[in-house]
């Protein structure tokens, strides 16, 4: 199956559930994001793994009156966050659908004049196919406009540096499937060959680095080290070395100066 363990993450509801409060730290990107982005009234936009639709929702109000934002994500506990946020904002020209991009045909309306992603395309187990998916959602000339974090050397926030040791070695790919996960994107001439195979052209990558502050909650959820693979016999452990990591970004109580490092990757599609 395609994504199949993303799938069952995304779709996991103490998981979903918790992504609320990861927003924390991708909502901070938003802004480099939408500047990049640089969208126009009467746009049409879909938004690849929209999450619980922070760009989408922010994206709404720029392409208005006669544009729309289309938000596909594979999680349904996501989608429907989404568009109860929607919902609560009154935003009418913004809406979300449950499907994987990589395997999965959209039948709305289309093509779209941009596609776009704020840390949603680093989960799929075949990158060049689901790009290629993408692509095919655009208009000829259309626009790729995405964020990925780079490497998780560049990124010490991540609590999975300081687990490295009671974690599993993540399983080898099956034949034909790549690896994913939030860093798998890390490597900005991969990402430019995965998409040059994908029939984009004119791949650009612009590496940005700023410190967001933010709870501890922010980068790890306690409730959560069972679903990254922490033993049942060893959380306590795991709690405490998270704590003593965490530690080195301190800023106050429960507050803490992450280093974010991530990529703006901007490509075009093919013009007839």
């Amino acid at each position: 199956m395609a994504n199949e363990s993303e799938s069952r993450r995304w779709n996991d509801p103490g998981w979903a559930g918790s992504w609320p409060k990861r927003e924390q730290l991708t909502a901070g990107v938003t802004p480099y994001l939408l500047k990049a982005i640089d969208a126009g009234g009467g746009q049409r936009i879909c938004d690849i793994g929209s999450g619980g639709g922070v760009l989408a929702l922010a994206l709404a109000p720029e392409v208005e009156p006669a544009g729309e934002v289309v938000g596909l994500d594979i999680s349904a506990p996501l989608t429907e966050l989404a568009t109860q946020r929607a919902v609560d904002a009154g935003v009418t020209n913004a809406r979300f659908v449950q499907m994987d991009v990589q395997t999965d045909g959209f039948d709305g309306a289309a093509p779209f004049d941009m596609a776009v992603s704020q840390f949603g395309v680093m989960f799929f187990d075949e990158p060049t196919k689901a790009f290629t998916s993408v692509r095919r959602l655009l208009r000829p000339g259309g626009r790729l406009v995405f964020a990925c974090w780079q490497g998780v050397e560049r990124n010490p926030w991540h609590t999975a540096t300081a687990l490295r040791g009671m974690l599993s070695a993540p399983p080898t790919p099956a034949p034909g499937k790549s690896p994913v996960g939030p860093f798998a994107l890390g490597d900005d001439e991969y990402v430019g060959e995965i998409l040059e195979a994908a029939g984009f052209t004119g791949v650009q990558a612009m590496p940005y680095s700023i410190t967001l502050q933010g709870a501890a909650e922010a980068v790890v959820d306690v409730s959560l080290l069972s679903f990254m693979g922490v033993p049942p016999d060893r959380l306590d452990d795991a709690l405490g070395l998270v704590t003593r990591h965490l530690a080195q970004f301190s800023a106050g109580e429960d507050r803490f100066d992450y280093p974010l490092a991530f990529w703006i990757v901007e490509a075009t599609a093919p013009a007839a």
